[in-house]
C-alpha cells in the first residue's frame, strides 16, 4: 500500500471517530449519513484502482524506455545484448513479441539454397557467433514497405512455382523478393562469379570457388586476380580494344580537332612543332621569338607557358628524347638550352674554335648524348649535351643540308650539295659508307624510321627515295620506292612511331603535304583534306603513340588531327 492510500485511510478513521464522539452511537444523524460514508469508501477504492493503473503505466513506460535505449545502443554499437535474428520470435532475444525490431541491414543468401532466406540467415548468424565476424556489404537502400506488403502467389500462374507448400497463398514482401532471387539464381547459375560474400557459400561450392579473405570476394575458378576484375568495373572503356597493328592503304581515317595553339596563335610562321614523350605536351615555335607549350587534349588545348627570347628568332626547337631539356636555335652564333625541370634558360656559344654565323639546323641523338649542328663548308659539329661543348667535327665533300641519326645514336646520316648520302660511325668518327642518292642533285632532307630499318631522302627536285638501310650499306643503290608526288623542294620528312606512315612536306606550295602508306608505298588519296587549305605547311610531328598529328604552317597556326587507326596519343 502506498503512502497516499495510507493517509487516506487514517483521515477516514479520524473522521469516523470524530463523528462518533460528536453524535454518539444512538444519534439519528448517524443513520442518515451512513449512505454518504459508503459512497466515500467506494470512491477510495476507485482511487486505489486508478493508482494501480498509473503504476502499471509507469512501469510499462520505464520498460519501453529501456527497450528504446537498447535499440539505440544496438544501432550505434552493434548487437550488444543479442544478435538480430530474422523471422524468429523476438521473445528469444528478451524483447516483447509484439514489438518488431527492424533489421539494420538485409543479407540475401538465397541463391543455390533450398532453405528459406530467413532460415539461411539464422544458420549463418548462429555460425558467426563461433567464428570471427567478417565485414558484410550493406544495401544502399531498403524498402520499408516490403515487410508490410503481402503478395498472393496463387492468383498468377507463373508465381505458383514460388510456393513451398501446396496450400500456401500469401507471403510477405521480403519473402517474395527472397524467393524471386533464389529462382533467378537457379535459372542463371553462371553469375556465381559476381557474388561478393565469400563466406556465405556452402561447402559444396568450396571446390569450385576461390576466395579472397582480405576483401571477402568470392570468385569462380579462373578469376583469381581480384584487382583485374576491379579495374574492369572501375572504367567505362571498351573491354575489347581493337589492335592498332596493320594500317590499310587507300583512305586514311582522321578527323580535324581544335587547333593546338588556339589559345595563343603565333604572330609569325611556325618553324617547329614537337610532342613531348608524355604525349600531352606540345612545343610550338616560330619567328616571333616565342616558345609556347600546350597541353593537348583535342578539346581545349590549354596553353601552359610561353617564353620570349629577345635576341633569337627561332628556326628550330627540339625536346631531348629523355624529355628533360629543349634545344633552341636560330640564325645566330649561339643556341639556347631550356631545362624543363629547373625552368632555366641557358645561352650557349659561340662554339670554341668555330666561326659559324648560324646554328639554325641541328639534330639530337636518340640517346640524348649528342647534338649535331650543320656547319659551314661541309662540316658537321658534334656537341655534348652534358657539357654543351664541342667534342668533334665531321667533314663532307660538299655542303651539308640535312642530318639524321640511326642505330640509337651510334651512326649519323648526312646529305647535301654533292647528291651523296654519307654514313658516319660516331664512335670512331669516320665515314663507313658513301653512295649517290638516285636521281638527286642536291639533297635537302633526311629521315630514319624509329627502328632504323628504313630511311628516306628528299631532294630539291621534289623526289623522295625510300631505302632499306642495310641494303644501302651493302651496296644496293636502288631505292625501294621513289615518291614523285611533290613538285617543289622537299623541306621536311617524318616517320610515325611504327613506320607505317611517312609525311613529306614542301614549304614552297600551298597544301604541299603528303602522307605515304609505307607497307604499300602508296599515297593516301584523301589527304590533304580536299576542301581544307593547309596554307603553306612548314613542319609536322606525330604523337609518341600515333594518335595525334600536328601540322604547323606559315599562317602561325598548328593544325591538329586525330588519326583513328591509333587509339592512344
Amino acid at each position: 500500500m502506498s503512502l497516499i492510500s495510507q493517509n487516506v485511510a487514517v483521515i477516514s478513521s479520524i473522521e469516523k471517530g470524530t463523528e462518533e464522539n460528536t453524535l454518539g452511537p444512538s444519534s439519528p444523524l448517524r443513520n442518515t449519513d451512513a449512505s454518504e460514508v459508503d459512497k466515500s469508501g467506494l470512491d477510495t477504492s476507485r482511487a486505489k484502482k486508478r493508482k494501480k493503473e498509473h503504476r502499471k503505466e509507469d512501469e510499462q513506460l520505464v520498460q519501453e524506455q529501456q527497450k528504446e535505449m537498447m535499440k539505440l545502443e544496438n544501432f550505434l554499437f552493434g548487437s550488444l545484448y543479442s544478435p538480430i535474428e530474422f523471422g524468429k520470435d523476438e521473445e528469444q532475444n528478451g524483447f516483447n513479441s509484439e514489438e518488431k525490431i527492424p533489421a539494420l541491414y538485409i543479407m540475401d543468401r538465397s541463391a543455390d539454397n533450398s532453405l528459406s532466406a530467413y532460415e539461411d540467415d539464422y544458420r549463418v548468424l548462429d555460425e558467426s557467433t563461433n567464428k570471427e565476424e567478417h565485414q558484410q556489404r550493406k544495401p544502399v537502400w531498403v524498402d520499408e514497405e516490403e515487410e508490410k506488403a503481402t503478395v498472393n502467389i496463387t492468383n498468377v500462374s507463373r508465381l505458383r512455382k514460388l510456393r513451398k507448400e501446396e496450400d500456401e497463398n500469401s507471403i510477405s514482401g521480403s519473402e517474395y523478393v527472397s524467393r524471386l532471387r533464389a529462382q533467378h539464381a537457379k535459372l542463371n547459375p553462371g553469375t556465381e562469379w559476381a557474388q561478393l560474400d565469400a563466406q556465405s557459400r556452402g561447402d559444396s561450392d568450396d571446390d569450385d570457388l576461390s576466395s579472397d579473405d582480405e576483401n571477402a570476394v568470392a570468385l569462380a575458378g579462373g578469376y583469381d586476380n581480384v584487382d583485374s576484375i576491379d579495374d574492369i568495373l572501375r572504367t567505362s572503356e571498351n573491354l575489347v580494344v581493337k589492335s592498332g597493328g596493320k594500317l590499310m592503304p587507300g583512305l586514311l581515317g582522321y578527323s580535324r580537332l581544335v587547333d593546338a595553339n588556339v589559345e595563343e596563335p603565333s604572330n609569325g610562321p611556325i618553324n617547329s612543332v614537337q610532342f613531348h614523350r608524355n604525349s600531352q605536351l606540345l612545343l610550338a615555335t616560330g619567328l616571333d621569338r616565342k616558345l609556347r607549350f600546350f597541353q593537348i587534349d583535342g578539346k581545349r588545348n590549354t596553353k601552359i607557358q610561353s617564353i620570349f627570347l629577345e635576341d633569337c628568332p627561332i628556326r628550330k626547337a627540339s625536346f631531348l628524347p629523355d624529355g628533360s631539356q629543349v634545344i633552341i636555335a636560330g640564325r645566330r652564333k649561339f643556341f639556347y638550352s631550356l631545362d624543363l625541370v629547373k625552368a632555366k634558360v641557358d645561352k650557349i656559344g659561340p662554339l670554341v674554335g668555330r666561326e659559324e654565323k648560324s646554328l639554325e639546323a641541328f639534330e639530337v641523338s636518340p640517346d640524348s648524348s649528342t647534338i649535331a649542328f650543320i656547319g659551314n663548308e661541309g662540316y658537321i659539329l658534334l656537341v655534348s649535351i652534358k657539357t654543351k661543348e664541342l667534342i668533334g667535327t665531321l667533314k663532307m665533300n660538299g655542303s651539308v643540308r640535312s642530318l639524321a641519326f640511326a642505330d640509337d645514336g651510334r651512326q649519323l646520316l648526312s646529305s647535301g650539295g654533292d647528291g651523296q648520302i654519307y654514313h658516319w660511325d660516331l664512335r670512331t668518327r669516320t665515314c663507313i659508307h658513301k653512295a649517290v642518292d638516285e636521281g638527286c642533285i642536291n639533297g635537302t632532307a633526311l629521315c630514319t624510321s624509329p627502328n632504323g630499318a628504313l630511311f628516306a631522302a628528299g631532294s630539291d627536285s621534289g623526289i623522295v627515295n625510300i631505302y632499306n638501310r642495310q641494303e644501302f650499306l651493302g651496296g644496293k643503290k636502288k631505292p625501294l620506292k621513289a615518291i614523285e608526288n611533290l613538285t617543289t623542294k622537299v623541306d621536311f620528312l617524318k616517320f610515325n612511331h611504327d613506320a607505317q606512315i611517312l609525311a613529306i612536306c614542301s614549304r614552297m606550295k600551298k597544301s604541299s603535304l603528303k602522307l605515304i602508306h609505307i607497307p604499300s608505298f602508296t599515297i593516301f588519296s584523301n589527304w590533304p583534306p580536299p576542301k581544307k587549305n593547309l596554307q603553306y605547311p612548314s613542319c609536322l610531328d606525330f604523337s609518341p603513340e600515333g594518335g595525334y598529328m600536328a601540322v604547323g604552317n606559315a599562317a602561325g597556326k598548328v593544325l591538329l588531327y586525330k588519326l583513328h587507326h591509333y587509339h592512344h596519343a
